[in-house]
Formats: C-alpha cells, structure tokens, sequence
C-alpha cells in the first residue's frame, strides 16, 4: 500500500492520468469526439480533486465513476490502439486502489462487451485479474460476470488466450478463496451463533455466510454443478466447460483452501453433498471397466475409463483424503478402497501407475495414515483402510510378477494363488549357477520366477514425485514404461516403512522423556526408563501407544509379505539395501513397542534371507510356517506369503557345509546372503535391547552362517577365520574374504555392546545363546565331527564384556556350561565349554570389581562355584582344563583367595584314582604349590582340607611317585604346624569359639571330627588319621613311607598335644591302624607277584601281597610298641592305660601267631621292647636315665646283642619340661606295684597264648601248612626268663605246666629244607640249636629259682625232670610235630617245601647231662622221692639202652649207660633206704627190664664195627655186671625177691654164648662177647654157688639157671649133628655154624667155672649134665667145619679131668 500512497506515488498517478486523458483526447480528436470531451472534461475533473482534497486518493475513489467514464467510453469505439489506452488507464488507477464498486460494475459491463466482440482478449483478462486482485469492490453479479468472461475466454479459438484464460480462472478462483480467508482473518475475533443451515442443495444464496464467504460458495457450488455438466446458479452466461479444467480447478481449490471447507458448515456441506458424489459418479467407468473383458458379458456397453478425467479424478481424491478425512469420513472410505481397486491386475496399465502414484502420495504423509489407522482402522464396523493399502500394494507387487495371461479373469485370479501358501516348494533351480556375465553392466532389476522387471530412479526418498498424475496435457493414455509401477509401489513401502517409524519413533522417545522427567520425581533412576510406574503413563499415551500398535498390526503382514518377495526378487545391491533396512527398522519398531509375533517375522525374513534357500533352520521354518498358513485377503483377493524362489542370479561368494546332523553336500551363499548378514548383524547390534526372545533367531542365524563360512572361535571367544576341519573345505571368494574380517569384527562388537543392554534384554540373550548351543549339542550327539561353538563362544564373550554386572548373568551363564557343554560327549564341544567356564573364573577374579573381591566374599564364592562344580564332570579333558585354571588362580590369586580356599582345595581332592595319570598329576602340582607357597596365607580352618586333599592323593594309584610325594608333603604339613603352632592355635581357638556360639544359637551341636580334643590337636589328629589310612594303601611302597612319616610325626611332634588328646591317638589312630593292618594282611592274597610293574624285579620275600602286607605289619607294630615304650610317662597317667597294654598285648600275640614269619619274629621283638620297661621310681628324685633290667641270663633276639635287653634308653623330653607341660598342679601319677604286677601277667598271658598256639602241631598237613621258623620260637623262649624275673613270686604249677607244653612244643618243631643250611649244624657235628639252647636255659633259671626259692616251690623239681626226660627222649624218638612227616636231613632236597627233623640228639644228651646233674643234687628232696624221678629217669635210660645199636647216634646209648650208673649209684642207695616205705617198688621191674634190654640188646652191631670197637662196647656191657655183681646182688635181702629172679636169669642167660631158640631168625652174626659170657657166669656162679646162700630158694634158682643151661647146650648139638648128617657135602648156614661154636665154647667156660667153685656148692646132677654132654660131643667129630672142630677141641680137652677109674658104685644122675 504505500508504494501507490506515498505523495510521490499519488503525484505521479495525477501526472500519468492526466497524461492518459491528454492521449485519449488526442486520439479521439477525429473519428470519436464525444470521447475526446469526455477526456478534456476528466482532466479538469482531476485537477479540481487534487486542487481540493489532501486524501486525493480517497477523493478519487468517491469520483471514480466519473473519473473512469472517459475512458470507458474510449472503450467502447472498439479501436484497438483506443481500447489499449484505456483499458492500461484503467488498470493503472485499479492499481491505486481508486476504483469505486459502482466503477468496477461498470467497468466489468464494458469489458464483457469486448469479450463478446473478441476484442483486445489478452488485456480483458488483464485488466479482470488486476482489478480482482487489487482490491475487493467487486463482489457478486459483477464478480460472476467477470469470472464467466474469463471463463469464456477460454475456450476461444486462439491457443494463447485459451491458455492465458485458464490461468487467469485459476488466480481468480484463488482470489475469491483468499478473499474468503482474509475475511475470516477479520472477523476471527467476533463470536457469532451458527445459524442452522437448510439442506436445500439448490439455493442461490446463504444467508448467514459474509459477503466474500457467499461468494467463493456460490462459485464453487457452480463448479461442481459444472463438472457435472449442469447448468450453473451463479456464473450466468456461460457458454461451454470441459471436465478436465473444472476438475482442476477443484482441486487446486481444495488442496489450497482446505480451512475454508473445514472451518464453514456450508463448504462442508457442498463437499459432502456435491463433490463426493460427483466423484464417485465419474469415477464409475473406471471401476466398471475390466480390460480384456468380452463385451458380451454386460448388456450396456462400458464406458471405456477416459485418462484425463480420470487422472484428475485422482488427483481430487488424493486432496480430498489428505485434506478432509475427518469430515469425509465414510467418502474417504469408499475413495481409499477405490484407489486399492485400481491396482487390480485387470485395471489398465495407466490406471494401475496413476493409482499406485496417489497411494505413493499417501505414504509419504505418516500422520494421515496414522489418522487413517485411528479413523478406520480402529473403529468397528469399519474398513481396515490402513491394512488394505498395505496389502493391496503387496498385492500389486506380487502381481507384477505374476504375468498375468490374456485370457479371461478366472485365469488372472488363479495365477495370483498358484503358490504354494508359504510354500518352499518353489521352483527348484540348480543353486550352482552363478550370477549374471562379470563384463556386463547389470541394470538395477527385480528378477522372479523368470520375470524381470527393471528398477527406475522414480523419485527422491520420501516425496511422492509423480510423472503421470502430472501429465495434464495429455488426452490419451501414455505408455507406462516396463518396471515404472514397480519401482513406485517399491518406494511406497519404503517412504511407507520410512514414514511410519520415524514417526512412531520419534513420538515413542518424546512419551519416554515426558514419562522420565515425570517419574523420576517418583522413583528412583534406576526404575524410571522401561519401568514407568502406571500412574505415570498417561492417558494420552495409552491411546498414541494403541495407535500405534494398530497401525503396526494392521500393517506389518502386508508389508512383510512384499518386502520378502522383493528381497528375494532384487538383483540390485541398493535395492537389497532399501529393502532390507525396512525389514530392520520394522523389526526394530515391533519390539520398541513390544509386538513379539510381528518382530520376530521380520527377523525371521532377515535371517531367510542371510542362508541359502531351502536351508533347513527349524527356529526359522517354525516361525515361518506360523506365518505363511495366514493369506491376507483383500476384497476377496488372495494375496499369499510368496516364499523366496531362490531364482535370484547372484553372485556366489562363499560355498560351505550347512550345520547339520548329515551335512548333504555344500551350500552357496550369496553376495545378498552376506548383505543380509550384515543387516541382521546391525539389527543385533543397534536394537539388541528390543530383541527378547527372537535373539534365538538372530543368533541361530548368525551361528549358521559363521559355521558356512568356517569362522572358528578363538581366544576370549571371538570367531576368527579358520580353515573347517571336515569335509570339503569352505571356498571363499576374494570379495568375501576381504568382508569376513569386517563381518568377524561387528559379530565380536555386537557382544561387546551386550554391556550396554538392560539387564533383562542381557537375560534373553544369554538365554538365546544357551537354547542356542543346546541345539548345537543336540546336533553334535553320537558322533565326532567337529560341532559349532558359536553359542558357547559368544557366551564366554558376553560374560566377559559383562563382569562389572556379572552377579545378574553368572548363575544361568555358568550353569549352562557346567551342566550341559561340559559333559557332552563330544570332545571338542566340551573342551571349549571348559575352556569357556575357567576363562569366565579367571577373568572374573582377576576383574577390578566394586567393591573388590576382597571385601565381597560372596561374589568370590559364587565365581569359585562352577570350577568347583566342574569336579562331578568325569571327562579328564574336562578336569585338566579346570585343574590348570586352578593352577592358574594359584599362581595369579593364590594370596587373595582367603574364603575361596575350600572350593580351590576341594577341586584338587575331587580328583579320583581312576582319573588318568595326567590329571591326578596335575592337580598333584596344584597341591605341591599350594604347600609349598600358600600354607601361611590360607586361614587356619583350611589347613584340615589341604591335610585331607594331600592324603588323598596318597592314596591314588595311577603313579606311585605321586603318592610317595604327597606323603611327604603330609611331613612338611606337619612342620609347618609345628613351627607355627602358636599361631595357628590361636587362630583356631577363635574361630572355635564362633563355631561354638553360632551352634549354641541354634541349639545344636557342634559337630567336627575327634570333638572334645582342642581344634589344633584335632588338626594333627587328622593328620595322623589320614597317614593311618596311607599305612594301609594296597601298594607296598606307600604303606611302608606312611608308616614311617606317621611314627616319625608322632614322635617328633607328639610332645604339641594336650595330654588327654594322646588317648584318641592311642585308641582312634594307633590302635585303629593297627587293627586295619592286622586285618589286611590275614586276608592278603597269597598268590605270586611276577613283577613290580615294568621290568622291576621283586625279591623272593615280598613277591606275594601277604608278604608285603607282613612287612606293614611289622612297621606299625614297631612303630606302636616304641610309642609305648618312649610315651609310657605320658600313657601311664591316662587312666586305661592296662586296657591300652592289654590291646597291644592282643595285636602282639595276633601278630606272634599270624602264619607269616617275618610278623611274627618282629611281634616277639616288639614285645621285647615293651617289656623293657620297669616300673617308675616312687619318689620325685628319678634319675635320668631308668636303671636296666637286671636279667641274669643272655637273651638273644635275632642279631641282637645279649646286652640290648639291658640297655638304658634316654627319655626324649626331661623331667621339668614334661611337669611344665601338663601343668604343675598336677604332679605325674605314679603307678603302684599291682597294677604294674597285673600288666606283668598281662603279658605272661599273651607269652603263653602264643606259645600254645605256635607250637601247637597242626591238624591237617600239606605242603601249605605252617610252621613257625626257629628265630621266631628262639625269641619266644628267650622272652620267658626275663619276664620270669617278674612273676616268678606268683608262678604256680599250672603255669609250669603251661611252660613246659610251649617249650616241648617249640623243641618239636621241624625246619624247612631251604632253611636248614642255615640253621642246623652239619649232622655229624653235635652242637644245639639257638632254640635248643633257650629252652634249657629257661629250664634253668627255672631250675635255679626254685632252688633259692620256698619250699612250696620245690615240688616243682618232678616238673621240671619230667620236662627233661621227655626231651632225652628225642635222641631216639624225634617228636612228632602233628601229623607231619619229617625228612632226615641227609634225604630232604634243598628248595623243596620238605620239612627236616632237627637232630635232636645233642640237645637230649644236653638234657641228659642236666637230668644227672640235676639228679645229684636233689635225689634227696622229699619231692623226688615222692613223685618217683628215679623210676622215671630209669623207664627213659631205657629207651636208648634197649635200642643200643640202633639208637640214631652212638654217643646216645653210651651216654644213657654211664648216666644210668651214676644215677643209680646215687638214686639205688637212696632207693634201699625208702625200701620199707614201697615208694620205690615199682622201679626195680623197671630196672630189671631196662638190664635185660640193654644187655641183651635186639639191635645188630653195624658192619663194620672194628674188632676193638667191640671190645669196647664188651667192656661196657661187662661194667654194668659189674654194677649189678657190687650195688645190687650183695644186697639182696633189701631187694625185692623178683627182682633178683630176673637178674639171675638175665646172668644166666648171658652166661652162653648162643642163641637159642629165643633169639629171632633176623639176627645174624653176633660176635662172641667171651668176657661177658666170662664175667656173667661168674657173677652167676659166684652167686649161685656162694655159700652165703641163706634160702634154700636163692639156691634153687642158682641150680635151676644151670640145669636150663645145660639142656639148651645139649640140644643144640643134637640138632647139629642132624643137620649136618643130612646136608652130605654142602656147608650149613653160617648161622648154625656160629651157633654151635657158641656152645661148644660155652661148655668149656662152664666146665672151668664149675672147677673152681667151691665142690659143696655144686649140686651132684649138674655133674651128671655136664657128663652127660660128652657122648654128644664126639658125636661131633665128624663135622666138616675146621672152626667148629677147634671149638670142639676145647670143649673136650677138661673133660680129662673127668677120667677116672670106675668107682664100685656110680650113682646115676638124672638124665
């Protein structure tokens, strides 16, 4: 305004109108004069007005009727030079504002007037637009008239009118519609009733709208009726109007001027009522029309669709929907599901493309479609408008590819749904064949099923730039280029995926920052982001967010279904891109807003689209074939789920093996494979926190696709390129090599970003990877092939990026591991779950927690756990893998570890023999560095578990060494206790004391091993335990380092204990042991060990398992009885000290008698041991050193010397240290002499026990039987005289007794023949055995003892002959041990299991000489005399005596002779002495017989006994006549008559060198014993004819000797002379030769005794005997023999004493 108000502006138009009038005057000066006036009159007229007013402006617009008139006449002289004048004058004052309404009327009359006379065209439209636009005088009629003129104008025949007239319609019906806003503007402020409008559609005028309002109603309500081909209402004059321009012009006024429909009822009306209709009208031949439908199927003929009304159609539509759906609701409706009907296949080309660019103009506007969703989607009953685009564009798609054939429509429908629902079974094609030719440049296409349809470049992102919806200028249908309609509807789903989530997203985040800012007023930040209280969610919110799900619902399928077939169908790289972003930024949207079916379907497609087709995923196929059974119908159409074909010419980049149970050849992957991959990797990567549960599909996926192209894990998890390791080894191609690093990065940082998530999104996603890789492990079942460790390498990685929250994800991540990838059965599987498990404990101690470790025990605990856990897993790979984890802990943490001692140590104990050697070793070197390095920096109540660990692995037995080390180890545990015990109990003591008030708050109690001990000797007490258990390991070696360590502890480190904690070592470790060795080695297994393992030879003493056990035995037995022996100050005060001794006695006497003699001879040195002991001094002055044994008698043990049992031995700890330990109020007990007399029986017991039991003989015999060896019954014996010494006050009979039966049993025992060298003597020499030697001294102490002793102690003396006697028998009879059979040593053959007697006889001569000795001494002793030793000592002399020459050993019988006259020459005088008192009656038979036996022994000399020899043993037989002639005969009448009978006899008889017929066949060529035969008739005679005859019966057996005598000689010749008589020339027998010599010599020995015997003294008949053998002797002259006649010269030459003169009378003798 105030460039045309401005004084310079208002001067100038004066100028120029004056100028204008001075020019028209000019011009019309000639033809038209009345103009010409008119303008002089004007000119005056301006002037005036400007002379007048100051507002000239304002004054010329009151006379501007007048002002104008001059020109409009000018005007009307149709001269054109004129007319241009004018009409630029009056445009020039239209301009300034200056035109009055009346003017304008007129002004408009006279350009109508030119219109109708074609005149100056171009300046009428002009000077109409100038005058409209400058101001808004002309209203109404005037307005009308006008706008009709241009109308007019129009449609002219001149194309540049035509043109310049439209666009001046166009900015007229603008101005009228801005009029209309500005008036509005006016008024906005001034409230005014609405007024209710009549639905009369065909009033003129509406009364309650303003003026300009009336105005652009009526034009536009005459429009309509227009388009319509009615006539108008307002605009009169009309003449003609196409379609096409009144549909313009629609729609420019109603996309520009929506508020003024909006805002006024009465437009409203006019679009509901009018332009709706008229739509629908014009639309219905495009609807109706089928192409290449027959004609005949409808009676009328179709209007074919016409493109101009058509396009413009849409082009209203596409405002009419934009701009008015909320008024329109239902209109918009019917509109939308027209535009979606366009589509169909059977609608033209061109209609398809204008259709599908009006809903490209839709999708583009994310609000509308939202309005849309909320308008009709959401409501009842109402089309799901939304959904219907979405899937009719689906729909279109498909069908572009579906090349429809001509024929009739059925045809078309079937082709749309001859897929397979979601069928796989699409065209099989040969995946081998690769992409296009390298060389040729490939256009961006979509390629399906053998269609190909091009990509175009149609239009920028997100405007709907439309080529055809432009092309107003054209009449008829263009040709829509191949491929345009695609690429359009392809960027609908884009702008439309685009659309929808930038808005719903960006809406979201705005509702989550108001729902933050709001709740964290409320709550605290760590609640606020995804749990917003309700109270915090709005109302508004609910509703956006249902909206919002709506649309996404409605939609998502529809969407899905095309950009799949797209995705499958694109061959170009950018397309790919497009396609798969909407996929992802859908995906992405679904889970923002927690819609888990639609998320999961559109990673599903990603994930299709990362394999190769056909690939058989089941979490893929499963989700999928939820969603394709669904076919989305619109408007009666299927549209299906077309599944990928697979058809897609891509570039092959990579060939490998599909992860499968069988894997069936290989599988191809693409370059779009490897896109999808990428996108699915950033999907992962950017929305991980929207995944949830469809991280099992992402992740199945990427597992796939790694293990296709042999990515292998590595370090720390992350996935490497590696060669596979089975079948055809995966091909890559440069390109995808180059990718595969890149690819191996996003997967590890897609991990890495894991630490980022929440914490439940973090749980889906460890709950992924382990559903994960239990399928992984369901797949590796059964066999070897090498399995994917995808999912358990990406769980150590997520772990790994999570430590600083690994509280929330430790327990499902680890228990995964543990419970399922450890203990699969494959090995690679497992060793990677291992591998996965210790790397996650070691990073998580190693880890800067807060707060640290140190102060969190808990977390330390629960990190420890699964390597704890990892022990119930058998695999050895397994447990090598968690034992070097130990090891490295140790090494790393090992100071730090503080409460998680127990699991580390427990992880070592865990370790079972049947584990293999490298793992036992291995957790072994954990042990050793823990010993050696950690012992002081565990707490003290860990110190019990590394005893127990340590222990345990002694016992293992896969390697020796090891165990031998950890018995070692077991000693240095011990030193460590003892050089720290101060400290470590006080430590335990607290801790103690805890224990003990946590147990008395629960009332319980407190419950440990060896309790009531204090905590530290409880700590050795199982120490001592578990090497107890060590000593009885099956393996020798360890029992023996064990036992050793154990003893050795025991004494080094006893003195620590409390004095009450020695009787559970006594009697819950010692004893304990010693009862498990005792039974072990009575069950050993006595079968023959070949060798020690390898090539170790093992010598012949221990090649059984009972002899190793023996040597166990042996130790521990040792080991206890020297405990005894050196503590007895600390066991004697415990109070069962007896019961202790008495079981010590037991295990001694078990061990004696076990069938084993190594045990037994060491049982007997450890009972030697504990009997060293003596009773303790009484007074508190005990010397330092104890005084020895006083034992008169050498004992020899073994090798040991006679001075060892009297040795003193030095107590370990002094006096004074021993009374400060147990405290000085206290002063040690002092045990009484009784109790120590009842251990001393204690222990005679035992003595006797396994004396009886060794010695007694066995029942059966066979060569297994045993037989105790001799050092072990030396020892026995020996042990007896220094125990004597102790109980000798009350040694009774009955124990004597005892005594003699074990040492009577011990003589007898026999030697082995592979012992015998050793022990006996060569045979001939007469030496005693060691054993032999013991028992004759125990006989002697005895002996000795009872000889100082009482007298009730002296009838013990028979006892002990009795003893002696029995074993001077053994000379000739060697005792029977049992049933055994006994070799003599000459005939045993060394190394046979034979059993050789002893030689026996030196030992019974021994016993012999004792006997006598003994015998000298004590004849006397009323006990002796009493219990009838002599007859004894006589009934065993006679043993040997009768034997004589077959005695064993010569020696025998001559020494049994000479003993026998020495004692008799004692015992006979004693005997006469008691003869009145009978006691003696019974021993002269026996003395007779023993004479009788001896004398006229059974037994033959030897061979080649020498001649002196036999004198020798003559002159023997001659001193015991002479024994009988002095000690016996002369005291005849002291001697029992009977007696003296047989000795007569016995003389007699011994008197004839002959063997009559009582002597046996058998016993051939006894030399003649002249002097016997001489001193026994002597004796006789002497006897027989002795004057001192006193009974006429000593005289009658004297005469009945000789009478006997004479007869046998007289018939022994009788029977010679027969003989040989009858055998002519042959010899006799020697025998009967000797025989006869015998008696010839007889005769002459008696023939000369008789001579010298007193005459009185021979009775007259033995005379006549003696005569009367002479016949008989002639007789024998005859014989043969020269030895006999020389005999017989003899025996006649004193028969010359007989010569005599014949007296008278002769008195005959009996005959």
């Amino acid at each position: 305004m105030s460039g045309t108000s401005s004084p310079e502006a208002v001067k100038k138009l004066l100028e120029n109108m004056q100028g204008d009038l001075r020019g028209l005057s000019l011009e019309c000066r000639k033809k038209f004069p009345p103009v010409k006036e008119a303008a002089e009159s004007g000119i005056i007229k301006v002037k005036t007005i400007s002379a007048r007013n100051t507002d000239v402006l304002a004054a010329l617009k009151e006379n501007s009727s007048e002002v104008v008139q001059p020109f409009l006449m000018g005007c009307g002289t149709k001269e054109p030079k004129i007319t241009q004048l004018c009409l630029a004058a009056i445009q020039r004052l239209m301009s300034h504002e200056v035109v009055s309404e009346a003017a304008a009327g007129n002004i408009i009359n006279m350009l109508w007037q030119l219109m109708e006379n074609s005149l100056e065209e171009l300046k009428l439209l002009q000077t109409v637009l100038v005058l409209l636009t400058t101001n808004t005088v002309v209203h109404d009629e005037a307005l009308s008239k006008a706008i009709v003129l241009c109308f007019r104008l129009h449609f002219t025949k001149d194309n540049i009118t035509n043109n310049t007239a439209a666009a001046t319609v166009r900015q007229v019906v603008t101005v009228v519609f801005e009029r209309v806003v500005a008036e509005d503007e006016r008024y906005k402020d001034v409230i005014e009733q609405p007024v209710t409008v009549q639905g009369n559609s065909n009033r003129r005028s509406v009364s309650t709208l303003k003026p300009c309002a009336k105005d652009a109603y009526m034009l536009f309500q005459d429009l309509c009726q227009l388009v319509n081909a009615d006539a108008p209402y307002w605009l009169v004059g009309m003449t003609e109007m196409t379609r096409t321009f009144g549909l313009e012009l629609l729609e420019s006024v109603l996309n520009d001027f929506p508020q003024v429909f909006l805002q006024h009822q009465e437009f409203s009306f006019l679009l509901k009522e009018r332009v709706c209709p008229l739509v629908i009208k014009l639309f219905s031949p495009n609807i109706k029309f089928r192409q290449g439908s027959s004609s005949s199927s409808s009676p009328a003929p179709v209007e074919k669709p016409y493109f101009p009304i058509c396009m413009r159609l849409l082009r209203v539509v596409s405002v009419l929907i934009k701009q008015f759906y909320s008024l329109l609701v239902t209109e918009c409706e019917i509109f939308l599901s027209l535009l979606v009907k366009f589509l169909d296949a059977d609608k033209p080309q061109w209609l398809r493309a204008v259709a599908v660019e009006s809903i490209h103009r839709l999708c583009v506007q994310p609000q509308l479609l939202r309005s849309f969703c909320q308008f009709y989607d959401m409501k009842q009953h109402s089309t799901k408008v939304f959904r219907d685009i979405v899937n009719a564009l689906g729909s279109f798609i498909q069908s572009l590819f579906l090349v429809p054939n001509t024929g009739n429509t059925s045809a078309t429908t079937n082709q749309t749904g001859g897929n397979t629902p979601g069928g796989t079974a699409s065209a099989q094609t040969n995946p081998g064949i690769l992409g296009m030719g390298g060389g040729a440049t490939v256009l961006p296409a979509f390629e399906y099923r053998g269609t190909w349809i091009p990509i175009l470049n149609v239009t920028v992102q997100g405007s709907a730039k439309a080529t055809y919806l432009e092309m107003l200028d054209k009449v008829e249908p263009p040709t829509i280029p191949e491929g345009y309609a695609m690429s359009v509807a392809f960027h609908c789903l884009l702008d439309l995926v685009r659309g929808i989530t930038t808005m719903i997203e960006g809406e979201l985040g705005q509702a989550e920052t108001d729902g933050q800012t709001m709740t964290e007023t409320t709550l605290s930040p760590a609640q606020s982001s995804d749990q917003q209280s309700v109270s915090g969610q709005t109302d508004k919110e609910l509703v956006s967010r249902a909206v919002w799900e709506e649309m996404v619902n409605a939609c998502w399928c529809g969407l899905l279904a095309a950009l799949s077939l797209l995705l499958d169908a694109s061959t170009d790289e950018a397309a790919t891109e497009n396609i798969l972003k909407a996929e992802l930024t859908m995906a992405a949207l679904c889970g923002k807003l927690g819609l888990v079916t639609s998320r999961d379907a559109f990673i599903t497609a990603i994930c299709k689209g990362s394999l190769p087709p056909h690939y058989a995923l089941t979490v893929l196929n499963s989700t999928t074939a939820a969603l394709s059974n669904k076919t989305y119908s619109i408007q009666g159409q299927n549209v299906q789920m077309i599944s990928p074909s697979s058809e897609s010419h891509q570039q092959v980049v990579a060939v490998g093996q599909p992860l499968a149970l069988q894997p069936q050849g290989t599988v191809m992957l693409t370059s779009k494979n490897i896109q999808c991959m990428r996108t699915l990797l950033n999907l992962a990567h950017c929305h991980g926190a929207v995944l949830g549960t469809s991280w099992q599909l992402v992740l199945a996926t990427l597992q796939h696709l790694v293990w296709i192209l042999g990515l292998k894990p590595g370090v720390g998890g992350a996935l490497k390129p590696g060669r596979a390791v089975e079948g055809p080894s995966t091909v890559l191609t440069t390109a995808v090599m180059t990718d595969l690093p890149v690819i191996s990065n996003i997967l590890s940082r897609l991990f890495e970003s894991s630490q980022y998530l929440d914490d439940v999104s973090l749980h889906h996603l460890i709950n992924a990877l382990c559903s994960l890789s239990l399928e992984a492990m369901d797949m590796a079942y059964g066999n070897n092939k090498e399995p994917s460790l995808f999912a358990v390498a990406k769980l150590l990685e997520t772990g790994l990026v999570n430590m600083h929250r690994i509280e929330i994800l430790w327990r499902p991540l680890t228990g995964h591991l543990l419970e399922k990838v450890c203990q699969h059965p494959n090995s690679r599987m497992r060793e990677w779950g291992a591998e996965a498990l210790t790397s996650l404990i070691k990073a998580g101690l190693t880890f800067n927690h807060d707060p640290p470790l140190s102060q969190n025990q808990r977390l330390q605990l629960l990190l420890l756990n699964p390597l704890k856990e990892l022990s119930n897993i058998n695999h050895p790979d397994i447990r090598i893998k968690q034992l070097e984890c130990v090891l490295q802990i140790l090494q790393s943490q090992g100071d730090s570890l503080g409460p998680g001692w127990p699991l580390v140590l427990g992880v070592m104990g865990a370790i079972r023999s049947d584990q293999g050697e490298s793992l036992i070793r291995t957790a072994f070197q954990c042990l050793q560095l823990v010993v050696t390095d950690f012992l002081p920096t565990m707490p003290c109540t860990c110190l019990q578990i590394v005893v127990e660990v340590a222990g345990s692995f002694g016992l293992h037995n896969q390697e020796l060494n090891i165990s031998l080390t950890s018995i070692g180890l077991l000693w240095n545990i011990s030193d460590y206790f003892f050089q720290r015990g101060e400290i470590i109990e006080k430590e335990l003591n607290k801790e103690e004391a805890v224990l003990q008030k946590q147990a008395e708050e629960k009332g319980v109690m407190l419950n440990r091993p060896f309790h009531p001990a204090p905590p530290f000797d409880c700590l050795w007490l199982c120490l001592y335990a578990k090497l107890g258990e060590l000593c009885v390991d099956p393996r020798p070696a360890v029992r023996k380092s064990a036992g050793q360590t154990l003893f050795s502890t025991i004494g080094a480190h006893g003195t620590l204990l409390q004095h009450s904690t020695w009787h559970t070592v006594i009697w819950k470790v010692l004893f304990h042991l010693l009862d498990r060795v005792r039974e072990s080695s009575t069950t050993a297994d006595k079968e023959k060990i070949e060798s020690g393992g390898g090539n170790i030879l093992i010598h012949h003493s221990r090649d059984t398992a009972e002899k190793q056990w023996a040597e166990t035995w042996v130790l521990t037995l040792a080991g206890v009885a020297r405990i005894f022996n050196t503590r007895r100050y600390l066991l004697q005060p415990l109070g069962d000290f007896s019961k202790a001794w008495d079981v010590l006695l037991d295990h001694i006497q078990s061990a004696a008698l076990s069938k084993n003699n190594e045990v037994s001879l060491a049982a007997l040195k450890s009972f030697q041991e504990i009997l060293q002991i003596v009773s303790p001094v009484r007074d508190s002055e005990k010397p330092d050193t104890l005084p020895a044994i006083n034992v008169s008698v050498p004992v020899v043990v073994g090798a040991m010397t006679a001075t060892s049992l009297g040795r003193s031995f030095m107590r370990t700890d002094s006096i004074g240290e021993r009374i400060g330990r147990y405290n000085a109020s206290e002063p040690p007990v002092i045990t009484d002499e009784i109790e120590d007399l009842n251990l001393w029986w204690a222990a005679w017991n035992t003595w006797y026990r396994i004396g009886s039991e060794s010695t007694k003989p066995p029942i059966t015999c066979d060569k297994l039987t045993f037989i105790p060896s001799q050092p072990f019954l030396t020892a026995l014996i020996q042990i007896f005289p220094a125990l004597y010494q102790h109980i000798k006050t009350g040694f009774s009979m009955d124990d004597l007794q005892k005594l003699g039966v074990i040492l009577h049993g011990a003589v007898s025992v026999p030697i082995s023949s592979d012992a015998s060298p050793f022990i006996l003597p060569s045979y001939t020499e007469a030496v005693l055995t060691s054993l032999q030697e013991a028992v004759l001294t125990a006989l002697d102490v005895l002996q000795k003892a009872i000889c100082v002793g009482s007298e009730n102690m002296q009838i013990m003396y028979p006892a002990i002959f009795d003893q002696l006697l029995a074993f001077v028998e053994f000379s000739c009879k060697p005792p029977q041990y049992g049933q055994l059979e006994t070799k003599h040593i000459a005939n045993a053959k060394y190394n046979q299991a034979e059993w050789v007697a002893l030689n026996y006889v030196p030992f019974a001569e021994r016993s012999l000489e004792v006997v006598v000795d003994l015998y000298q001494k004590t004849a006397c002793h009323k006990a002796v005399v009493n219990e009838k030793v002599l007859q004894n000592v006589i009934k065993t002399l006679r043993i040997p005596l009768s034997l004589k020459y077959s005695c064993p050993s010569e020696s025998t019988w001559k020494l049994a002779v000479s003993s026998l006259l020495k004692v008799l020459s004692i015992g006979l005088p004693v005997a006469r002495q008691h003869a009145s008192s009978g006691k003696f009656d019974s021993m002269w038979p026996e003395l007779a017989n023993t004479f009788e036996d001896f004398l006229f022994t059974k037994s033959i000399p030897p061979d080649n006994l020498s001649i002196q020899e036999f004198q020798r043993n003559e002159s023997i037989d001659v001193e015991v006549v002479q024994l009988i002639s002095t000690e016996i005969l002369p005291y005849a009448n002291f001697i029992p008559k009977e007696f003296v009978g047989q000795i007569m006899t016995m003389l007699n008889k011994g008197s004839i060198h002959s063997q009559s017929s009582s002597f046996t066949e058998a016993e051939i060529d006894i030399r003649m014993r002249e002097e016997f035969s001489k001193i026994c008739f002597e004796t006789l005679l002497q006897f027989s004819f002795s004057n001192k005859v006193t009974t006429p019966q000593e005289g009658y057996i004297s005469r009945m000797a000789l009478s006997v005598l004479l007869k046998r000689s007289q018939d022994v010749l009788h029977r010679y002379i027969e003989d040989e008589r009858l055998s002519g020339k042959c010899p006799l027998p020697r025998q009967q030769v000797t025989e006869i010599i015998f008696v010839l010599k007889a005769v002459s020995t008696l023939i000369d005794s008789l001579k010298k015997t007193q005459p009185e003294n021979v009775d007259a008949n033995t005379w006549a005997q003696v005569i009367a053998l002479y016949p008989t002797l002639v007789e024998c002259i005859s014989c043969s023999s020269s030895e006999v006649c020389s005999a017989l010269k003899e025996a006649l030459v004193p028969f010359k004493d007989f010569m005599q003169p014949p007296a008278s009378k002769v008195q005959n003798g009996e005959s």
